[in-house]
């Protein structure tokens, strides 16, 4: 990789799963501060990324998006991605992930679920990648969920685990968390973004020259999650829940809102590495709430190392 300095001395930003919903959002706003000179649209369909590079600069008027192929569910293709790479990555954002689509608990080749790798194992080799090569400069924002601590509203249970070892920790990236019993995968996406934060928080303490965090854009509507629920509950949110019933509630934010509270992140200086932002206890909106203050344990080194450890058994 070259670590060629970017067009007159702005920054250079990376999103993954860039192409619509949040991660689209992002690359909008990021291109309309004119803070970045390019903003790299990770995505692992060349024709939709296509799509939104035109659309994001007929809206923005800016000829700053650079398309990169990353399917982050595989490794190998991470790390092709990273090689690619003509300049440092000053911003990364790790945006890509889902439900795990039709079947989430399905294992891939790495040893993991669908839904893991989706949302996790390509992100941790992505940073790790960048890390190791010295180009990432500036910080990295990891979207988080308040399903890391449960959703009372949206019927997401709290994950909750017995020991918070890393064996204990490996069995949700592999499944077998959910051996013997039926699995459920709204419990699963929370305890894969509860694993996310824990290992942000690690890898925050060993980089205290960057600015790492998570963030979660809270409940907003216009992402693509809901069209890898089945039928009748994809319907049912993308018709009533998020345009009508949640609207009526305030449990819910509009695109540029939510993507709002990414781009701000890395600027704001109350939000402080190695820590996890989402909205307050009981909300799914509103303002960030450092999440420590919520589940204290997140805060716990020991916990954190071993969230790290079992994600990094899965990386070859």
């Amino acid at each position: 990789m070259n670590t060629t300095t970017t067009q007159n001395g702005k920054q250079t930003v990376l999103i993954t799963g860039a192409n619509a919903g949040l991660g689209k959002e992002i690359a909008r706003q990021f291109a309309a501060g004119g803070e970045f000179s390019k903003v790299y649209l990770a995505c692992r369909n060349k024709d939709k990324a296509l799509a939104a590079k035109k659309d994001l600069e007929q809206v923005t008027g800016k000829m700053v998006f650079e398309i990169i192929i990353m399917d982050v569910s595989k490794p190998a293709a991470v790390r092709a991605a990273v090689s690619s790479l003509d300049h440092a990555i000053d911003v990364l954002i790790m945006n890509a992930g889902g439900i795990g689509g039709k079947t989430p608990f399905k294992l891939t080749p790495e040893g993991v679920t669908e839904m893991f790798a989706q949302n996790l194992l390509g992100h941790v080799v992505l940073l790790d990648e960048l890390l190791k090569a010295k180009e990432l400069t500036s910080g990295a924002v990891y979207l988080g969920s308040e399903a890391a601590r449960g959703v009372w509203q949206l019927g997401i249970k709290s994950p909750a685990f017995k020991s918070y070892s890393a064996e204990e920790f490996a069995s949700v990236c592999d499944g077998k968390f959910f051996a013997g019993k039926k699995a459920d995968s709204t419990l699963a996406y929370g305890q894969v973004k509860y694993l996310a934060a824990m290992w942000m928080s690690s890898v925050a303490r060993k980089n205290p020259e960057l600015k790492l965090i998570t963030v979660s854009p809270g409940n907003t509507k216009g992402t693509e999650a809901s069209n890898h629920l089945p039928l009748p509950l994809k319907l049912l949110v993308q018709y009533v829940l998020f345009p009508v019933v949640m609207p009526l509630f305030g449990i819910v934010n509009n695109l540029e809102t939510g993507a709002g509270r990414i781009t701000h992140s890395l600027g704001d200086t109350s939000i402080k590495s190695g820590r996890f932002y989402a909205s307050a206890a009981g909300n799914v909106t509103g303002p960030l709430v450092d999440q420590s203050t919520i589940r204290p344990e997140m805060n716990n080194e020991t916990y954190q190392e071993n969230a790290n450890r079992a994600i990094h058994r899965f990386i070859s």
